[in-house]
């Protein structure tokens, strides 16, 4: 995983204090390869509760993410009950990490 203990406990922490500390934070993508370089940071946020605004509620986070990270590129896909799954979601809960 090719992110610190640092950045990690920040990005938990941060989601956490935003959703409750039921959420669970997930890393998944290109940055769980410790031998590749690059790429930008794709979290899983899966929620126990429905949550308003799911779309605007996932860039903040990803907005939140990217300064915890010095301006890393951020992506976050956010599960909620009510989230209708794709298979972008398939895969990232297939494959997820916990941070």
């Amino acid at each position: 995983m090719r992110l610190t203990p640092a950045q990690r406990d920040a990005i938990k922490q941060r989601f956490s204090a935003e959703l409750g500390p039921e959420c669970e934070v997930s890393l998944f993508g290109s940055r769980l390869d410790d031998a590749a370089r690059g790429g930008d940071v794709d979290l899983l946020v899966k929620c126990a509760r429905p949550q308003e605004r799911r779309v605007w509620l996932a860039a903040r986070l990803a907005a939140t993410a990217e300064r915890l990270l010095d301006g890393r590129k951020v992506d976050v896909l956010l599960i909620d009950p009510e989230t209708l799954l794709q298979p972008i979601h398939h895969v990232a809960l297939r494959d997820a990490v916990a941070l």
